[in-house]
């Protein structure tokens, strides 16, 4: 029997499966995924997650493959307004950072198992059983739900998932390549009638990022992303000629979601990462948390295992709970504000996402 099972092979269940692998503690990651994606979703990695992964030994490598001080180029109604330097922190694709700690956690003795629905999970004074689509089960002392904001760890212990999610679409993102546009800058095309199209260059690639106001029907009603739509949408806020759109290898949207778990611990299962708190992308704050969440939880189910029971094992595990459930609490009023201050800066030339920053 494992130590530890851990749901998904995100950032936060990767971070947490390198933490506990380092400590001695024997893990085993689930994903229900086929395999590894290569989708940039979170893209601002904070000096506190490079913290972290300082202590896992891949900070050096995942700034190697980064862009260290990002500039935003900022439009308005079509024409070139501003320059911004920022320097948040390290901008790399999520998939980016996932291949580094999957190659970690491989030199530690652990690959993540794919194709590993979680359908079940049982806790008794002695461990967690899990239950696995196609009749498989597998069992340990504990279980860290890090399968994201659609949870089934957390559907399944039937922790309320608390807040408010707007029903329409505030953004089409996705991954495409732009031939012929420069890759020195984040690209923000801004418009008095309130549109937005953007693209941000991923490093080591020849893809962007594309965020961008979708398409609505004659309804009012948003359109699902398509790439001729993204293109429409690039044509009408960029308003640059001879840029084509091409190879979109990812195509999603994303709507404004702030949500936060009533509780991280149930037992012997707990939360992190999206599984517990979901909330506006203003300022690049999810996967980072996440981190921290991970790097948290390490150290108490360490913690609890170094104890074996007693005492020191409960204050241990409601450490987690008490350190990061306030956490989470006040990261969804931040990134909210954050997400306020930005819709807002928007609308002023030469002004961009750098208001939700810092």
């Amino acid at each position: 029997m494992n130590d530890v099972l851990i749901a998904g092979s995100g950032p936060t269940g990767l971070t947490l499966a390198c933490e506990l692998a380092l400590r001695g503690v024997s893990v085993r990651v689930l994903d229900q995924r086929p395999g590894p994606h290569r989708e940039s979703r979170g893209k601002l990695l904070a000096p506190t997650s490079l913290e972290v992964f300082a202590r896992l030994g891949i900070a050096e490598r995942i700034s190697a493959i980064g862009t260290h001080g990002v500039v935003l180029r900022k439009y308005f109604d079509g024409a070139h307004i501003t320059d911004t330097p920022t320097d948040a922190g390290v901008l790399i694709a999520q998939w980016q950072i996932e291949q580094v700690l999957r190659e970690r956690l491989a030199g530690l003795g652990v690959e993540v198992e794919h194709d590993a629905q979680v359908v079940g999970i049982d806790q008794d004074a002695g461990g967690v059983t899990v239950r696995l689509a196609g009749g498989h089960s597998a069992r340990a002392g504990y279980l860290a739900g890090c399968d994201g904001g659609r949870s089934t760890t957390r559907r399944l212990l039937g922790i309320p998932f608390e807040g408010h999610t707007e029903e329409a679409p505030t953004m089409v993102i996705g991954d495409v390549r732009a031939p012929g546009l420069s890759r020195a800058f984040w690209h923000q095309w801004f418009t008095s009638e309130g549109g937005a199209m953007m693209l941000c260059p991923m490093p080591q690639t020849d893809v962007f990022q594309l965020q961008a106001s979708p398409e609505l029907d004659e309804a009012g009603r948003a359109q699902a992303p398509t790439l001729e739509g993204f293109q429409r949408l690039f044509d009408r806020h960029a308003r640059v000629q001879g840029i084509r759109l091409a190879d979109p290898t990812w195509m999603s949207t994303w709507r404004v979601n702030v949500r936060m778990a009533a509780r991280m611990r149930e037992g012997r299962v707990f939360l992190a990462g999206d599984a517990a708190h979901v909330h506006p992308i203003a300022g690049g704050l999810g996967m980072n948390t996440g981190i921290l969440d991970a790097a948290a939880l390490g150290r108490a189910l360490a913690g609890a295992l170094a104890g074996q029971g007693g005492a020191e094992t409960l204050d241990a595990l409601d450490a987690y709970e008490a350190e990061r459930l306030p956490a989470a609490a006040a990261l969804l009023a931040d990134s909210t504000e954050r997400h306020h201050r930005v819709l807002a800066a928007v609308r002023e030339p030469g002004r961009g996402t750098e208001a939700g920053l810092g």
